[in-house]
């Protein structure tokens, strides 16, 4: 689906209030006339609902409530369809429903402002063929500083919900990347790589020879002889060992490049330059010789 002439306008109506959301009162305050006095504030406190992911009137029937077990949820009057925290919100959005309706989601974002610090637009990728309406849809995203989160199935879709309120108030770094510092780990991992070995076999491998070092030296029978090896598996490992890491090719490349280094003298280029001309002379008196001769 192609964007409409008008689209860029649409977007430039979108308005965005000055002021960020108000956080519910902690307590809302309640004008209460008790016999014989005078009109006294009485506060009453609110109920906190933090605890779980609000859901938005809209969203019922949708599929996607179904799977959301691993945190409670429940219906609130917001504006966006969930919101997993003060600062967090989800809009949700199927591509199929998209296309019959386009100017839903531009409603949607019209009515949400920026109202919360991290906004999401969670699609349902429900289409054969989604590339062009994501297109659209990212460009969307960009121009009013939303993160796009792609879902291919209702359990997927409530799966990202559930990590968006599992996270709120977690660090960065419990969802990086783990960097592993172990050197008994990365020869692990190293070994691994080799198609026929698992963890389980580079476990044996280490404690069988301790060492990678001594895994490289080590025989192909002696290989096979390790538990959980066989000929087969044992002939792999020993020849990913000792394989070149460059290609045949490329040696043989690498070698004639060495043959040409070192400094020329102008001796030998006086040399090289007779030859040439010896090897001229040669072939034009083959040719005076036998004319005919093509």
């Amino acid at each position: 689906m192609e964007l409409e002439d008008g689209f860029d306008d649409l977007l430039a109506q979108i308005s965005e209030p000055t002021s960020p959301k108000q956080v519910k009162l902690e307590s809302e305050t309640l004008q209460q006339v008790q016999p014989g006095t005078s009109k006294e504030t009485v506060s009453k406190p609110a109920s906190s609902k933090t605890h779980c992911v609000l859901v938005n009137q809209k969203q019922r029937g949708n599929p996607v409530l179904k799977f959301i077990t691993s945190v409670p949820w429940e219906y609130d009057d917001i504006i966006p369809d969930y919101e997993v925290g003060k600062t967090i919100c989800l809009l949700f959005l199927s591509l199929r429903y998209h296309n019959m309706n386009p100017d839903y989601i531009h409603n949607r974002i019209k009515e949400l402002g920026k109202k919360y610090e991290l906004r999401v637009l969670l699609i349902q990728v429900d289409l054969k063929d989604p590339h062009v309406v994501l297109k659209n849809l990212t460009r969307i995203c960009l121009l009013t500083d939303l993160t796009l989160m792609l879902a291919w199935n209702p359990e997927e879709a409530a799966k990202i919900i559930e990590n968006y309120k599992i996270y709120e108030n977690k660090p960065p770094d419990r969802i990086m990347e783990k960097i592993e510092n172990d050197p008994h780990q990365k020869v692990v991992n190293a070994l691994t790589t080799i198609k026929p070995v698992n963890k389980t076999d580079a476990m044996t491998l280490i404690s069988i020879f301790g060492t990678l070092e001594n895994i490289i030296k080590a025989s192909e029978t002696r290989l096979a002889e390790c538990p959980g090896f066989g000929a087969t598996k044992a002939k792999k490992l020993y020849k990913a060992l000792h394989e070149p890491f460059l290609k045949r090719g490329n040696i043989n490349k690498n070698k004639n490049i060495n043959d040409f280094e070192g400094d020329l003298s102008i001796e030998d280029i006086e040399k090289l330059e007779s030859e040439v001309e010896k090897d001229n002379e040669v072939n034009q008196q083959n040719c005076e010789e036998n004319p005919t001769e093509s």
